[in-house]
């Protein structure tokens, strides 16, 4: 290979529908393609594939003929694809402590992450958060250095099954490392834990992913000791690559290589670059001239090429480069739902359940349900859902907390969005509330930035105390992408349930509720009592004993406790 070939081979560009940058496919000898907010592929899932064989056509016809590596972010199933079965985000399938579970949703979302072009999704996250306020807790599974593991080693092998099947998709363990245990939960700041800190809490999942074959990891945003991690050569190629024996893909998060040193992100040991945003041929001259002039050697664009070819034979792309079409149909199956609603169910962490308010009588004559996030797939499924920054609308294939409702009770249910329709006559409230979607640092929580709390809206909150006052029997179903401080809102309701992000199948919620199925889920973060107890760097985990959680990690009741 040329060495201009083994610098496109480390190129990973954005998809757009134009002929410059398709032609850039060829002409710089692009290793892959990423598909994110922009131009859809296609109208429908073959329009997809039919685009991405296009580009694939595009590899093919140089030189070499090596194909393309295609990337998504199919964080909590395919979430890009209108139509796909959307499984709770990680921190509700964490949740469930059921790696059984988190395999066969990741073979799920790997199926329908095929079916629409991909072979590639940047999944799982397996950060340990350490502070609410971080923006991206609902991507991580748990607090809990083990719980994680667990949960990794099952979507890592869930992910990637037999990778040379077409019902498989290679997959990727991020943001190595300390993305989530920030100072202040500030996404991509600076992380000081200790390197012992960082060996004991943070590494044990990558351990896992490794142990299990992951085929890439993604380097984080964030800094180690003020060492940015992009450009961090003793924790990317002296721990990842030779002590933990990782011998995949280290890829770079967004324009990671202008952003964080250049050539020096190269020689920490990164092998693929997002050359995204104008960063293509600043990435590609710059490193071709840095090899040049010997600042970054031959031997490490080989190391980087090797990793890069090594995943595509072991995709079986040189044999079977396009997509599969007989895959289209199991996008959004029954099937596929049936089982994205059970990891709803078993998500569901009842947090109070006082005098056996729950389960709810199917026969009971009246009920009211409030709140705008009741009827609105895109508030229940977070962000990272269609959109980057998720959506605040309806969007199609999913069922909504309100229609899974109705189609369980059997006396009257009315919709109350505001708490304005006055209901009291109602035998009992069913109030919904929580958070609007939100993906990386724009659901960060920052002293005077933005209007994002730790707190539920004034709104939100008069919802609760208008039923409440009225003496109506009040059930709290919280959405939200971390635990919230809503010490007041608990002791107001009757039934309090943390209900996460559920994602598609909002009708898994009901199906508890009116006891069909039990509470299975337990906490996988420790549980806020106060804002107070955000102070400090951290927010509240069980590596600070400082502070006391309202409700600690693990807790969850059901139908046998109060």
């Amino acid at each position: 290979m040329t060495l201009k070939e083994k610098v496109g081979q480390m190129s990973q560009v954005r998809h757009f529908k134009d002929m410059e940058s398709d032609n850039d496919i060829a002409i710089k000898f692009i290793g892959s393609v990423i598909h994110t907010q922009g131009p859809e592929p296609g109208e429908d899932a073959l329009g997809w594939q039919n685009r991405f064989r296009a580009l694939q056509e595009k590899a093919l016809s140089t030189r070499l003929g090596i194909p393309l590596l295609f990337a998504v972010d199919a964080v909590h199933g395919q979430n890009t694809f209108e139509g796909a079965t959307i499984f709770p985000h990680n921190i509700g399938m964490g949740a469930t402590q059921n790696p059984d579970l988190v395999k066969e949703a990741a073979e799920i979302t790997a199926i329908e992450t095929q079916a629409t072009g991909f072979n590639w999704t940047f999944s799982p996250c397996i950060a340990i958060p350490y502070n609410e306020k971080w923006g991206r807790v609902y991507e991580a599974f748990s607090e809990s250095t083990q719980l994680t593991s667990t949960m990794v080693a099952a979507s890592v092998a869930g992910h990637q099954g037999n990778l040379k099947d077409k019902e498989t998709v290679m997959a990727t363990a991020k943001h190595f490392i300390g993305d989530g245990a920030t100072d202040y939960g500030i996404e991509g700041g600076n992380t000081s834990l200790t390197i012992k800190e960082i060996s004991e809490r943070l590494l044990p999942p990558y351990k896992a992913a490794v142990k299990a074959k992951v085929g890439a990891v993604m380097v984080s945003f964030n800094t180690i000791s003020d060492t940015a991690m992009h450009a961090h050569k003793v924790l990317i190629h002296d721990t990842l690559k030779k002590s933990m024996g990782f011998d995949g893909i280290v890829v770079t998060d967004w324009k990671g290589y202008s952003r964080f040193g250049k050539n020096d992100v190269v020689n920490a040991g990164v092998d693929m670059v997002m050359a995204v945003d104008g960063d293509l041929d600043v990435f590609q001259k710059g490193l071709h001239s840095a090899v040049v002039k010997d600042s970054v050697s031959l031997e490490r664009i080989n190391d980087a090429v090797k990793r890069i070819l090594r995943q595509k034979f072991r995709l079986g792309l040189f044999k079977n480069p396009y997509p599969e079409p007989s895959l289209i149909p199991k996008i959004g199956s029954k099937r596929h739902r049936d089982k994205a609603r059970q990891a709803v169910r078993e998500s569901l962490v009842l947090l109070k359940n006082k005098d056996r308010t729950l389960p709810i009588d199917r026969k009971i004559e009246k009920i009211v349900v409030v709140g705008e996030h009741a009827d609105n797939s895109g508030l229940q499924s977070g962000g990272w859902t269609i959109n980057w920054q998720g959506m605040e609308e309806n969007y199609s294939g999913a069922t909504t907390i309100l229609e899974g409702i109705k189609s369980i009770a059997k006396g009257s249910v009315v919709y109350d969005k505001e708490a304005t329709g006055k209901h009291f006559d109602a035998d009992i409230a069913i109030i919904v509330i929580g958070e609007t979607p939100y993906a990386e640092m724009f659901g960060d929580i920052r002293e005077g930035a933005g209007e994002r709390k730790l707190t539920l809206s004034k709104t939100h909150q008069e919802y609760i105390s208008t039923y409440t006052k009225k003496g109506v029997k009040t059930v709290v179903i919280l959405i939200s992408g971390r635990p919230l401080v809503t010490t007041d809102q608990i002791n107001q309701s009757d039934a309090f349930v943390a209900a996460w992000l559920p994602g598609s199948e909002g009708d898994g919620i009901a199906e508890v509720l009116f006891g069909d199925y039990n509470f299975k889920g337990k906490l996988p973060h420790s549980w806020p009592k106060s804002v107070e107890d955000f102070k400090g760097k951290y927010g509240v985990n069980f590596w600070d004993t400082s502070i006391n959680p309202l409700y600690n990690f693990g807790y969850g009741l059901n139908y046998t406790e109060e």
